[in-house]
């Protein structure tokens, strides 16, 4: 068998810009969703929500986010986590190399910072896609039409049937408004020991359903992502043209749709009782699902679409560099976050309502662009990025980039 050593980390030139963008531009979400638990204005009670002076503000950012940011980031992240796997594979065939011994390896490391991650901070999703990774690998093989079938059966079916479950599970533990009140009083000390312990609290109420639930969640857009890689849909985007077209007319309707009668889901269940007995239950929860996975399909060929129109692509391309380093910027986000809200830092809390996310979000993501493009003018890898595959090729990987006379 050949060594791994012939699977090697990607160059400058075979990067995709596209891809990359399209990764900043979903890590970017990301930040924006995260952001409610950050400041732990999630934990607050409704009457406490009610009570905040950005109340109404924060009632219509609510309801905006919703319809438009959750879960439909996270989607566009996770497909492009397929989408990688699908090119790693291919790269390690053209080299003639074992591809898979190198993604174990990969997946290893990136269970090792996601355990890390998580003892700090409860909402890592690191762990959750190294757990997620490995099971991608039993997909491999699989024909392109089951791939996409199978994609969304785990993505919508086995999330809605893990449902009950899991709020089963996490009631059982302790109450939500009982627990929250626990979490916020630990999160808002400025002891490290009640900080964290109450993030161990957490991570004990979510985990183990809520980490099966959170692992179909992302193992269903991983195969989708690993379909659309295989059909070098955004390698290749020119080329595919008309079938990005199709699955965007299919997508974003439908995905509006769902979302639609996801909001009108009480005063439908009012007005027809019916509609809320029986299996019907089940089929909501799929509808609901359905709405943030459609709609994040959407969303990101929207932004493929935008990309490859030349005036568009001048402006969408400054997201390229932060998605390079996506994963140095993802911890970086916790760093900063949790700083600035957490009792342990500034302990500036949820008192500010969703104000105080648009007003850190912005200037944030802003920075996280301006310093990869200046890192990344300099190294070859983000901080964590290089940490990664240094650990995963078991040799010190170079940092600076290789003149072209080399």
């Amino acid at each position: 068998m050949p060594p791994d050593s012939a699977v090697t980390p990607r160059s400058q030139g075979e990067r995709h810009e596209l891809i990359d963008a399209l990764r900043g531009f979903a890590l970017a979400g990301v930040l924006l969703a995260n952001l409610a638990a950050f400041s732990l204005y999630q934990y607050l009670t409704e009457q406490a929500q009610s009570a905040l002076p950005t109340a109404k503000f924060d009632a219509a950012v609510n309801v905006a986010l919703q319809a438009l940011l959750t879960h439909k980031a996270v989607t566009v992240f996770s497909i492009l986590f397929g989408l990688g796997f699908a090119m790693q594979l291919e790269r390690a065939r053209v080299r003639g190399a074992d591809g898979l011994r190198v993604f174990l390896r990969r997946m290893g490391v990136l269970l090792a910072i996601g355990l890390v991650h998580s003892f700090y901070w409860y909402g890592d999703i690191l762990l959750i896609y190294a757990l997620a990774g490995f099971a991608l690998i039993l997909f491999r093989n699989w024909p392109d039409r089951w791939l996409v079938w199978g994609g969304f059966g785990i993505a919508l079916g086995a999330t809605a049937l893990l449902r009950p479950t899991l709020i089963a599970s996490m009631t059982a533990y302790m109450p939500r408004e009982a627990h929250n009140a626990l979490v916020l009083e630990g999160l808002s000390s400025p002891s490290w020991q009640a900080s964290l312990a109450a993030n161990f609290d957490l991570m004990r109420r979510w985990y183990p359903v809520g980490g099966l639930w959170l692992g179909c969640f992302a193992l269903g857009r991983f195969l989708l992502g690993y379909w659309a890689g295989r059909r070098r849909l955004l390698q290749e985007p020119q080329r595919h043209l008309p079938l990005l077209r199709r699955i965007l007319l299919w997508t974003l309707p439908l995905g509006m749709a769902a979302t639609a009668l996801q909001f009108a889901q009480a005063s439908i269940k009012q007005a027809v009782p019916a509609l809320g007995q029986g299996v019907a239950p089940t089929a909501w929860t799929v509808i609901g699902y359905a709405g943030p996975l459609l709609l994040g399909i959407a969303f990101g060929l929207v932004f493929v679409l935008l990309f490859l129109r030349e005036g568009w692509r001048r402006w969408l391309r400054h997201f390229a560099p932060a998605g390079r380093m996506a994963l140095t910027n993802y911890l970086t986000q916790t760093l900063v976050c949790t700083g600035v809200f957490y009792g342990i830092g500034l302990g500036v809390g949820p008192r500010f309502g969703t104000a105080s996310w648009l007003v850190l979000w912005v200037p944030l993501f802003a920075a996280q662009m301006a310093f990869s493009r200046w890192w990344l003018a300099r190294f070859r890898f983000g901080p964590m990025e290089w940490l990664w595959r240094t650990l995963t090729y078991g040799r010190r990987q170079p940092m600076r980039p290789v003149p072209a006379s080399g």
